[in-house]
């Protein structure tokens, strides 16, 4: 009987480390999952980040050849009168 109760023991510890075992293992997924989905948002707001700026760094720069253009042909006009 004390055999008997030993190996139940046994296998119940067995038991309960296979099943520590796996649940580390899916809250490590799960924390992996997680990270991966941080990062992966985090690199899509900064390619946005940078999207933006080279579209707003292109409005800069055509409205400054705008202005340019502008100053230029206003300058024509003061001279041809």
């Amino acid at each position: 009987m004390a055999s008997f109760k030993k190996t139940f023991e046994s296998l119940k510890g067995t038991s309960h480390s296979a099943a520590k075992g796996v649940t580390d293992t899916a809250v490590q997924a799960a924390q992996d999952a997680v990270q991966q989905v941080a990062d992966s948002s985090k690199e899509t707001a900064n390619t946005a980040a940078q999207e933006a700026g080279k579209q707003t760094q292109a409005a800069i720069e055509k409205a400054a050849d705008k202005a340019t253009d502008t100053i230029k042909e206003f300058g024509q006009k003061l001279e041809t009168k």
